[in-house]
């Protein structure tokens, strides 16, 4: 009752924003002896107000619970106060004002158990130096603004002072008196202006102090240990389980230390990845201190890229399933180059072998320090900008010692240069997962496709029979909606999704995985609430490297603040 209360006042609040009667005629019962329900007045900046309370009292906000209270509470009290005048009590608005009021306060207190949501422990002192800051800053603007706009003619009459105090007038009402002021006359676009400076301030101020707390236990070094002896014992079962390694993620335990749930908070969203590590067995047991973390501290879960079995398990605890593509698996056994269907890439791999490239592959604890080092050069020389990408099926580091049962593959062309390098890490006792793929621009086309052939088929020297290649999304889509007979909707969906492959690669990447003739494997995401989706997906793009953080400037980012400290 109390979030709905808030999303109707929020609604007539915007309404009364653009619909100049409307919001006129709220103003007129909100003077003298009228008054309104809680929070309802017209404008934006209440609008926005009322909105984020709304969303942060949804997420279970124990913070937002207290300030509604706290707020409602002291409205509540003034208005029955002011009901013992004759004069305010005789109008019937004025009693459904107070009963909507009450009802909002008891809905607060009945409900006080259902927000239990924690905030971060830094928020309070954040949000007083965004204010402060913010407030600061915005009256400078306003002042300066003020400055260069002023068209008095005796304008001589004002200090920088009163164009300072003006501004920040105009940051608290549109509507304030400013008769004080007679040498200061800017135009409405200014004050509009000015006034929604403090709006955005608001939000800041808002959303430094409701941020949901970020993971603050990355993985140990006794966490990593017990992760690995897991997927000793059970890594074959899921390709993806390495990555749970990942050492920026957290990890939640079962109660028996069998199974585990390796995460990242992103965005207030809990973003786990692949299948739970461990005894399929326990992975209950490390589902639901995983699910009930994210509600204690206001996450949103989500499980990216899980197999259609942990997803069955995710369901039982209350997640829904969306199909998210398709992962390529080559069994080494049936892998040939024989046949019509494979001439196309048996013709790539014979141009690329006459060109005079060779690969060389290794398992990274073979691999010499300095001839590691040069390969990591070569590596960062050839990365597709600054961003490392990856999150669900990459390991986010090369070279790193405890790695040393990944593969390397490196290719060079005939005069010995190196043009590309694969690294692969470990699925269990004998198979493989992609990992990275680095080559020069200036090498030859079907490089990374030759290399690739060259690992099937010469698997037998590392002992693996199966590798997993990369995830290929939607590829149910592009296989069906190119088939004879395909509906209008997925003809469309299938144009949209070629649409943005110019940017994401979505369609090149199905393209380039099936030349293999591999096994697809299905991939789902699980989420709690279908609303979840679109903040789900920015947690996932900002996860994977394809989005920048937003939010507060880089000075008050606490990974900067501790840094500073």
């Amino acid at each position: 009752m109390a979030v709905w209360y808030l999303r109707a006042v929020t609604f007539v609040n915007f309404l009364s924003a653009v619909w100049v009667s409307l919001g006129q005629d709220l103003r007129r019962h909100n003077t003298e002896n009228f008054f309104t329900p809680y929070l309802l007045t017209a404008g934006f900046a209440s609008g926005v107000f009322t909105m984020f309370l709304a969303i942060t009292m949804r997420r279970r906000k124990r913070a937002a619970w207290i300030l509604n209270s706290v707020l409602s509470g002291l409205f509540l009290l003034l208005f029955a106060f002011a009901m013992c005048f004759a004069e305010i009590r005789q109008y019937a608005q004025n009693w459904v004002s107070l009963g909507l009021t009450a009802l909002f306060v008891a809905a607060l207190l009945v409900g006080r158990r259902e927000f239990y949501a924690k905030g971060d422990r830094s928020n309070p002192k954040l949000a007083a130096a965004v204010a402060v800051g913010g407030l600061l800053a915005t009256s400078l603007l306003a002042a300066f603004l003020v400055t260069v706009t002023n068209h008095a003619h005796d304008d001589y009459r004002s200090t920088f002072l009163d164009r300072w105090r003006y501004g920040t007038m105009r940051l608290v009402s549109l509507a304030a008196d400013d008769t004080r002021f007679a040498g200061i006359s800017t135009p409405g676009w200014v004050n509009v202006t000015i006034n929604v400076l403090s709006t955005v301030l608001l939000c800041a101020v808002l959303y430094a102090a409701f941020r949901s707390r970020r993971a603050v236990d990355p993985l140990s070094e006794d966490d990593e240990a017990r992760l690995r002896a897991l997927l000793d014992r059970h890594g074959e079962r899921d390709s993806l389980g390495y990555f749970a390694l990942r050492r920026e993620k957290s990890v939640v335990w079962s109660p028996t230390g069998k199974a585990a749930v390796a995460y990242r908070v992103v965005s207030g969203v809990s973003l786990a990845s692949g299948d739970p590590i461990g005894d399929p067995e326990a992975w209950p047991g490390a589902i639901e201190p995983w699910l009930a973390e994210a509600r204690e501290h206001g996450w949103t879960p989500a499980v990216m890229g899980a197999s259609e079995e942990a997803g069955t398990i995710y369901a039982r605890h209350g997640l829904d399933a969306l199909e998210l593509g398709d992962e390529a698996i080559v069994e080494i056994a049936e892998f040939t180059m024989e046949g019509r269907a494979m001439r196309t890439v048996r013709q790539a791999y014979n141009r690329v072998k006459r060109a005079g490239y060779e690969v060389r592959i290794r398992r990274h604890h073979d691999i010499p320090a300095d001839e590691m080092a040069y390969l990591l050069e070569r590596a960062d020389d050839w990365r597709d900008g600054a961003t490392e990408r990856g999150f669900s099926m990459a390991l986010g580091r090369l070279g790193d010692p405890a790695d040393g049962e990944c593969v390397m593959l490196e290719c060079r062309d005939g005069e010995g240069e190196l043009r590309a390098v694969l690294s692969f890490v470990p699925w269990g006792p004998q198979g493989l997962s992609l990992d990275l793929m680095r080559r020069d621009r200036d090498s030859e086309n079907g490089l990374m496709e030759f290399m690739v052939i060259e690992l099937l088929q010469r698997a037998a020297e590392i002992q693996i029979t199966q590798v997993s290649l990369n995830f290929a999304m939607f590829r149910s889509v592009f296989e069906r909606g190119s088939r004879l007979g395909a509906g209008p909707v997925l003809r469309l969906w299938r144009s949209l999704l070629s649409f943005f492959s110019r940017w994401w690669q979505i369609e090149s990447l199905y393209r380039a995985n099936a030349k293999y003739r591999p096994i697809w494997e299905p991939r789902f995401l699980l989420f709690e609430k279908s609303g979840d989706l679109l903040r789900i997906g920015v947690a996932a793009a900002r996860a994977e490297g394809f989005l920048e953080a937003p939010g507060l400037p880089k000075w008050l980012h606490r990974t900067h603040l501790e840094s500073r400290r």
